[in-house]
């Protein structure tokens, strides 16, 4: 399965890149790709290429602030999940993302 999404807390800084971080890691133990953009402080970093989300299967947002760009997954599944969920269990969110995409 190939994974896109957004980290954004709500200050941009430590759940953004933890979360980021674990989702990422979780994805690849399950043998899945992810590619995530963070949003904050710092503003946009690592956006996703239009390829990037062209390819996906499935689009996750954890995020506790609003995020900028969120058209650009129109025509995808998007998940929305607090940055909190992320950081205390990856591996069950990645599994709870591959029941939704088998569906």
């Amino acid at each position: 399965m190939k994974i896109v999404g957004i980290a954004a807390c709500t200050a941009g800084i430590a759940h953004t890149y933890i979360a980021k971080e674990k989702l990422i890691q979780a994805a690849q133990s399950r043998g899945h790709e992810a590619h995530i953009e963070t949003q904050g402080l710092a503003g946009r970093q690592e956006v996703l290429s239009k390829e990037q989300i062209a390819q996906a299967d499935i689009v996750i947002i954890a995020a506790d602030i609003k995020v900028n760009g969120r058209e650009r997954f129109a025509d995808k599944k998007v998940v929305e999940v607090p940055t909190s969920i992320v950081v205390k269990s990856p591996n069950k969110l990645i599994e709870k993302l591959e029941e939704l995409e088998k569906g």
